[in-house]
Parts: C-alpha cells; sequence; structure tokens
C-alpha cells in the first residue's frame, strides 16, 4: 500500500492545534465537563500534541509514525466511545472516527511489512 506523507503532515498539523486547544480553549474545558472527563482534558491535549509532533517526526523517522499513528488510533477510538457513551450524534462523532480511520490507515500503511 502506497502512503502518502501529505496525509501524515496534515493530520499531525491537526492534533498538534487540537491538543493546544485542548489545553487552552473555554471551549474544551467545557466539553470535557460534559463528557465527566475533566480531570484528563490536560493529558489529552498533551498526547494530542505529543501525537502530532510524532507524525511530523515521523516523516524523517518512521518508528516514530507507527507510535504516534497508533497512539493517536486508540486515543481517538476511546474519543469515540466517550461520545457515544454521551449519547452524541453521529455529526459529533464524526471528527474523532475519521480521526481514528485516518491514524489506523497511516499506521497500516507506512508499517515495514
Amino acid at each position: 500500500m502506497t502512503f502518502h506523507p501529505a496525509l501524515a503532515f496534515c493530520t499531525g498539523a491537526a492534533f498538534v492545534a487540537y491538543g493546544l486547544s485542548c489545553l487552552r480553549s473555554e471551549s474544551m474545558k467545557a466539553e470535557f465537563r460534559r463528557f465527566g472527563l475533566e480531570r484528563l482534558r490536560v493529558l489529552t491535549g498533551v498526547l494530542e500534541v505529543l501525537g502530532g509532533l510524532g507524525l511530523l517526526v515521523g516523516l524523517v523517522w518512521p518508528p516514530a509514525m507507527w507510535l504516534s499513528s497508533g497512539g493517536l488510533a486508540l486515543l481517538m477510538m476511546l474519543g469515540v466511545g466517550v461520545r457515544v457513551r454521551v449519547k452524541d450524534s453521529l455529526l459529533q462523532t464524526l471528527p474523532a472516527l475519521v480521526l481514528m480511520l485516518v491514524n489506523g490507515f497511516i499506521l497500516f500503511a507506512s508499517w515495514p511489512w
């Protein structure tokens, strides 16, 4: 399977931005309160920033790509689970679901078979 580095670059940049938003944004603080997961907001933001940076580093050092894409896919799988648990709509759940699938694809496509 052909792996396109632009996908990892765009996804990495998006996770860095979203992770920083998670750490600083009042709307993200409110979202985590709504989920009942206030105590996990900072950890989630840090993991998203680190995962996004890992995807970017992975463009030159592949083990970082594998670790980061796998970790972000898992994080997004948990995000989908949270969205389902709080009975969010499909539209609200879709970003986490798409990012889970994209990171799973990056992991699979960049793995040294």
